[in-house]
C-alpha cells in the first residue's frame, strides 16, 4: 500500500481539461480493448491528480497512480500516470492534449507503453 501510495506521488502526470480553480482531485478511469470483436483486456487506472489554471484561458493537469490490468486470464498491478494541457484558441474552439504512460507489469518502468493525445474542441 505505501508502494502505491509512492508512485501515486511520484507518477502524478496528467494534464486533464480545463480546471476552474487549482486543485487536488481523485479520478478513477476504465478502458476496455477489443481485437476482432472479441475482448482483450480492462485497465483500470486509480489517479490522484492535481489541475490548476495556466493564464486565463488554459489549464494543465496531472495525475497518477495504481493500474490494474485485467484479460481473461490474470490481473496485473501496474503504475499509470498522465500530464495534460487545454486551451482555449476563441470563444467556441479550444485545443487539448495529454501525454500518457502505464507500466507493463508491478511497477517496471523499464517497460513503459507510453500514448499521446491532441486534438480540438468546438462548441456550437
Amino acid at each position: 500500500m505505501i508502494k502505491s501510495a509512492l508512485i501515486a506521488g511520484a507518477a502524478l502526470g496528467v494534464l486533464h481539461g480545463a480546471a476552474a480553480h487549482a486543485g487536488v482531485y481523485a479520478n478513477v478511469e476504465a478502458n476496455q480493448s477489443f481485437q476482432n470483436r472479441d475482448y482483450n483486456s480492462t485497465l483500470v487506472e486509480t489517479h490522484l491528480g492535481f489541475e490548476s489554471p495556466l493564464g486565463k484561458s488554459s489549464s494543465w493537469y496531472i495525475q497518477g497512480g495504481p493500474a490494474f490490468l485485467s484479460t481473461e486470464s490474470e490481473t496485473i498491478q501496474a503504475a499509470s500516470g498522465k500530464v495534460g494541457l487545454s486551451s482555449a484558441l476563441t470563444d467556441k474552439l479550444g485545443a487539448y492534449g495529454e501525454l500518457s504512460a502505464v507500466t507493463a507489469d508491478d511497477y517496471d518502468f523499464d517497460s513503459l507503453s507510453v500514448g499521446v493525445k491532441a486534438g480540438l474542441k468546438y462548441s456550437f
